[in-house]
């Protein structure tokens, strides 16, 4: 592939502009096996191996992936949308070339899988794989979601059955399930849902008599948020990891 087609599928620009950054000496190549460093490169039309390629662009150092799965620790303020209406969007926390990948459908770059309330925080996957997207959004799938739930009153025994039993939600009347629930300490406890209604977590305290003041989504499926991810903070996702969206 030539380099300046392996910076365009990587979200550098149009294929012009990423042999104008080639050409003016800002990209620097780790190809695998190479023991001597980075090698400056001002052709654009080099022809590289994709598969393992490392490469800096203007002091940046990227790796090559052939599509984007992220993990994200959400912070609270910001809106899981392109055009936000009052906080400013998730996307924002990306790099540039993230955001502009070029896909086969009308919208650049990674897309969020699933949207967290703008007050809501925690474990949120981004990817360009629309057959991922689609596998992990699919409520035929019944993907696990566990949310650590900031209550305002300590969860009575009565409410936490009344959850792990189903309750009816104003818009649907078949009852809303609870697949687990765990109480950690006093108003604190972990609610997995495998579904995605709107405000379903909020809904379904409220409906037993409680109220959320915090929410955190902590595990999709068997890949749980890394202690260490700071707010606001992504990274790729390995091949394991993308594995363990789809195991309870």
């Amino acid at each position: 592939m030539q380099l300046q087609d392996v910076l365009y599928s990587q979200g550098f620009g149009t294929r012009r502009v990423c042999a104008g950054l080639i050409q003016q000496g800002h990209v620097q190549l780790l190809e695998k096996g190479a023991t001597d460093g980075p090698a400056l490169c001002t052709d654009s039309t080099y022809d590289v191996e994709p598969e393992g390629l490392r490469f800096i662009v203007q002091g940046v150092e990227w790796a090559w992936h052939r599509q984007a799965y992220l993990m994200m620790n959400k912070p609270a303020a910001v809106e899981c949308s392109q055009k936000p209406s009052t906080y400013p969007s998730v996307y924002t926390l990306l790099p540039a070339p993230l955001r502009a990948r070029p896909t086969a459908g009308k919208i650049l770059g990674v897309q969020t899988i699933g949207r967290l309330d703008q007050d809501t925080t925690g474990l949120l996957l981004l990817s360009d794989d629309g057959s991922f997207i689609h596998k992990v959004s699919s409520p035929k799938k019944h993907i696990e979601k566990t949310y650590r739930v900031y209550a305002k009153y300590d969860l009575t025994p009565q409410q936490k059955d009344r959850l792990l039993q189903g309750v009816v939600l104003n818009d649907d009347p078949k009852p809303v399930v609870a697949t687990d629930c765990v109480v950690q300490e006093g108003p604190v406890f972990d609610l997995t849902v495998t579904e995605g209604k709107y405000h379903q977590v909020k809904r379904m305290v409220a409906a037993v008599g409680n109220r959320v003041e915090q929410l955190h989504r902590i595990r999709i499926g068997g890949l749980h948020l890394p202690e260490d991810l700071e707010s606001g903070g992504w990274r790729w996702l390995d091949e394991r990891e993308i594995a363990m969206v789809f195991q309870g």
